[in-house]
C-alpha cells in the first residue's frame, strides 16, 4: 500500500462565487518530490495556501500523516513538520547568512523565536547552522550580510532556513523563479540533495526543473486536477498540451 504523507479530499476554495480550487484530491507519497504545475491562474498558489493553512478550505479535508489538519493553524502544522518556503525570498536582509539560519534553529530552544536571547545562548547553535550552510554550499558566505547575497544564493539560504525547522514535508513555492540558468541548475541540484529522507511538494513553472527531479506531477487547470503521473505521462497528455498552449506547451516539449 502506498504511504501518503499528505492527502486532500475534495479540497475546495470559493471566493465570493469564484471557485479557485475545485474538489482537488491530491496524494503525495512519502519520500517523493511532487510538483504542482499548471497555467497562470490554475489555482496552484491557492492550493499551497490551503495546505499551509494561510487560507481555510470552503469544503474538503487535508490529512497529514493520516491526521486531519483541516482546522489547524499555520503554527500548529509547522510544529508537526509541514514547512513552507515562500515564492518571494523570505529572509532577514540585514542579518548575516549564519544569523538567518540560527533564527530557524531557535525553534529547538523552546516554543517561540527569542530574538532577544543573548549572543552566548545562540552561539551554541552555530555548529548546526554551519552544517546546514555547508549542505546548501553557503559556508563561505556565513558572515555575509544577506542583503549582499546574489539572488540565487538567497534562495539557497531560504532552503537552509527551511531545513533548520526540520521539515518532514517541505513546500517550495516557485523555487527557481527569476533565476538565470546557472542559479537554476544549482538550486535544482540542491533540491535533489535535500530531498534525501524527506518529502518535497513544489509549485514550479520551469519544465526542465520538473522533468529533471520530480517523481510525480499534478497538473491543475482552473482549480481542478487535469492530469497526474510521471513527467513522461503528463507531457504526452493531449489535454495538458492544450491547456498550456503556445510557449508553455513548447516548454513541455523542450524539456522532454
Amino acid at each position: 500500500m502506498t504511504d501518503f504523507i499528505l492527502e486532500t479530499q475534495d479540497l475546495t476554495k470559493e471566493f465570493k462565487g469564484f471557485t479557485a480550487v475545485s474538489n482537488v484530491n491530491l496524494q503525495v507519497t512519502r519520500g517523493h518530490i511532487h510538483a504542482l504545475i499548471g497555467p497562470n491562474g490554475a489555482g496552484k498558489t491557492t492550493c499551497f495556501n490551503l495546505l499551509t493553512k494561510f487560507l481555510t478550505p470552503t469544503t474538503g479535508r487535508i490529512l497529514f500523516n493520516k491526521r486531519d489538519i483541516t482546522q489547524a493553524k499555520p503554527a500548529q502544522i509547522a510544529r508537526q513538520g509541514v514547512i513552507r518556503s515562500f515564492q518571494i525570498s523570505a529572509v532577514f536582509p540585514h542579518l548575516s547568512v549564519l544569523e538567518n539560519v540560527r533564527i530557524g534553529l531557535q525553534r529547538a530552544l523552546g516554543t517561540s523565536f527569542h530574538f532577544w536571547k543573548s549572543e552566548r545562548t545562540l552561539s551554541r547553535l552555530n555548529a548546526r547552522a554551519m552544517d546546514l550552510l555547508t549542505q546548501v554550499d553557503l559556508e563561505t558566505f556565513a558572515d555575509t550580510m544577506t542583503v549582499d547575497l546574489p539572488y540565487g544564493r538567497k534562495r539557497a539560504l531560504e532552503i537552509a532556513t527551511t531545513l533548520a525547522m526540520e521539515p518532514e514535508l517541505m513546500l517550495l513555492d516557485e523555487p527557481t523563479q527569476g533565476m538565470g540558468h546557472e542559479d537554476v541548475s544549482r538550486v535544482t541540484e540542491l533540491i535533489k540533495q535535500v530531498s534525501a529522507g524527506r518529502t518535497i511538494l513544489m509549485v514550479e513553472h520551469n519544465m526542465a526543473v520538473v522533468s529533471g527531479i520530480c517523481d510525480r506531477i499534478t497538473v491543475l487547470q482552473r482549480g481542478a486536477i487535469l492530469a497526474e503521473g510521471s513527467y513522461q505521462e503528463v507531457s504526452q497528455n493531449a489535454q495538458v498540451m492544450e491547456a498550456y498552449m503556445g510557449s508553455a506547451s513548447a516548454a513541455l516539449e523542450g524539456a522532454h
